[in-house]
């Protein structure tokens, strides 16, 4: 739909990068329209995970790495991938989702998915514009914080911007957590979580209980709900953001010109993959006057229910969450094509979309490789506009875990041995 097309004009986030100096090296491969969970449904073909050539994995598994590589997680793969493979040392993605999260999760490095509004989303293609935000993508949580620096704060293109939060430009070397309280929510407990996944997230829950730190079990009771609501949401938004790609003002536009009602329909059907049609036709069911009240307005009202289950918890003494980013890592990609784009969805976005209806902060982090030399990620969850602090357990977290960079791997896997994957069995609030 928008092949060869050059905007007119820099989005605010990239143009905050450009001022202060920032090189652009480019633009990353994506799910088309930011639809989908593993970068696989693009225009340009799907996106290869990194760590698909790492020795970490081809030595553990014996794979060849040109037929048996795995996704690098989506939407925003692209971005993940870049910085994984240290082709550059930051990049941006959408986050309506998880689309940040994910990738960086199965990718190994850090993703923030900043408080709705705080990063100006003018110059973003909108997906969802209750939830999208513009996401980050680093190495590091230091360098996450760097980035944030440049990008927070009002935008007059953007009515929905809040100002920056006052807070140290720097994150603390030594971040103390005995004056934090650590909640770990008991939904999340998702089926289909990897055993290798939780022995992670109760490792990390236990560092911080020896560190001081209280770990309590919370719940999030409408959780289960919020994977189906999500959906009806997105894909209701989905059908009218998506109105504007007509073939009129810019973009492809279709030679049929039998009348302008066939040129709508051919040049829709021609630029849209069959994952962007069919979220386009499920959103105008929803918003059909018959359905209106049975599908959005209670999609609203559990929407509502959901952001409640976080205020009721943080409001209750829990300064940041403590969940797995997804349920297992990555998987491979004849594998994952097996599946259809939205069973697909609904099992990777269960942990990371419930913070995107409640307009929350939160960060993945990856905390170790799998048995297949594969990393896994957990992901912290805090109030809104406590980014900053977000970062700082972050970056706590990432100096204990001892998580190894892509680059160890190039000629050896002995590193691996070192970061203690799954040697012990863990006992913890979670």
């Amino acid at each position: 739909m928008l092949k060869d097309y050059v905007p007119p004009y820099n989005a605010t986030v990239v143009q905050k990068l450009l001022d202060q100096g920032a090189v652009l090296m480019g633009k990353t491969n994506m799910d088309e329209f930011a639809m989908g969970s593993g970068s696989t449904d693009s225009a340009f073909g799907p996106v290869r995970n990194p760590w698909s050539y790492s020795a970490s994995y081809t030595e553990q598994t014996g794979a060849a790495p040109d037929s048996d590589w795995v996704v690098s997680g989506g939407s925003s793969g692209g971005s993940a991938a870049a910085v994984a493979s240290l082709t550059s040392y930051l990049a941006l993605g959408s986050d309506t989702g998880g689309s940040t999260r994910n990738p960086a999760a199965l990718c190994g490095i850090v993703a923030l998915k900043p408080t709705y509004g705080l990063l100006s989303r003018h110059g973003l293609i909108p997906l969802v514009n209750s939830m999208d935000v513009p996401g980050i993508l680093t190495r590091t949580a230091r360098d996450a914080a760097i980035v944030l620096d440049i990008l927070q704060g009002q935008d007059m293109r953007d009515s929905t911007t809040v100002p920056a939060p006052s807070s140290p430009t720097e994150l603390p070397e030594d971040f103390d957590v005995k004056n934090i309280c650590i909640g770990i929510p008991k939904e999340y407990h998702a089926p289909g979580l990897s055993d290798e996944t939780l022995a992670q997230w109760s490792r990390v829950a236990d560092m911080f209980e020896r560190a001081g730190a209280r770990v309590e079990q919370v719940s999030l009771p409408h959780t289960q709900y919020s994977i189906v609501c999500y959906h009806v949401l997105c894909q209701a938004e989905v059908a009218s953001n998506m109105a504007r790609f007509d073939g009129l003002e810019y973009g492809h536009r279709s030679k049929v010109d039998a009348s302008t009602e066939a040129m709508y329909a051919t040049t829709r059907h021609e630029g849209f993959n069959d994952v962007v049609r069919r979220r386009i036709l499920c959103g105008n069911y929803f918003l059909l006057k018959q359905n209106y009240q049975n599908y959005f307005v209670k999609a609203q009202k559990v929407r509502r229910l959901i952001t409640d289950d976080f205020k009721r918890v943080f409001s209750s003494g829990i300064d940041v969450l403590l969940t797995p980013s997804t349920l297992t890592d990555a998987t491979r990609y004849h594998d994952f094509i097996q599946e259809d784009n939205r069973t697909r969805s609904a099992q990777e976005d269960v942990f990371t979309q419930p913070v995107n209806m409640a307009g929350l902060p939160a960060v993945s982090v990856p905390t170790a490789l799998s048995r297949l030399g594969l990393p896994i990620g957990l992901q912290l969850i805090g109030p809104a506009l406590q980014d900053k602090k977000l970062l700082s357990v972050a970056h706590w977290i990432e100096q204990r875990v001892g998580f190894p960079s892509i680059r160890d791997f190039e000629d050896s896997s002995e590193r691996r041995n070192e970061i203690g994957v799954t040697k012990t069995k863990q006992t913890s609030a979670v």
